[in-house]
């Protein structure tokens, strides 16, 4: 199946990035890694940017991390992009991104901890989730562990849901819980502004 642009240039941009990642640069965690609004220091030292609500969801973290998400990119994002278009789904999913940042920087400034980046697509790709559940419900999704086929919408709320367990429960640490479930919330937004449930009218 040939992609879709926008979907071939995030994944191709993506695996960039990564390979430059494992060239031991530093400063791209530096400067484009999601810092808490705590991280603060001189110019060279990491800190929080205005920037990086988007650029953190070109970085991953392990060969894995990137895999699972470009995977996800590959199954979802070329559906959602086809149903879209190529310029509605660009706006879509920076928004996620966006939504995500902010989810997760709001919920580490409310616990406080160590300032630690936050690095990865998968804000983005929660919300390409969400938008898939909601337009190819019926659509059959196979989870990888186990391997068990479901429908889309049951997929999606079974994610969600784990999403948020975790993240309450502070369950499977290490991962942005809230970063995930931010990203379906702009996700959902969005397909409201879509809809026309919102007082500014229709997205097109």
């Amino acid at each position: 199946m040939r992609l879709p642009p926008i979907t071939q240039a995030l994944l191709i941009t993506n695996v960039l990035l990564f390979l430059l990642q494992a060239t031991g640069d530093s400063a791209l965690i530096t400067w484009f890694a999601l810092w808490p609004l705590s991280a603060s220091g001189p110019i060279a030292a990491p800190s929080f940017q205005i920037w990086q609500i988007i650029t953190y969801s070109f970085l991953h973290g392990s060969l894995a991390h990137l895999f699972f998400n470009m995977l996800a990119l590959y199954m979802f994002g070329a559906a959602i992009e086809g149903f879209f278009g190529s310029r509605d789904y660009l706006y879509y999913y920076f928004v996620c991104v966006v939504s995500a940042a902010i989810c997760h920087l709001i919920f580490v400034a409310w616990i406080g901890g160590p300032p630690v980046p936050t690095i990865g697509a998968s804000g983005g790709i929660y919300g390409l989730l969400l938008a898939y559940g909601i337009y190819f419900p019926r659509r059959t999704v196979m989870l990888l562990f186990p391997p068990i086929p479901m429908p889309a919408r049951v997929f999606v709320t079974l994610f969600a849901a784990l999403e948020l367990w975790f993240g309450v429960t502070g369950t499977a640490s290490g991962i942005a819980h809230f970063a995930h479930l931010g990203g379906m919330l702009g996700g959902f937004l969005m397909i409201q502004y879509r809809r026309g449930r919102f007082p500014f009218g229709r997205w097109r």
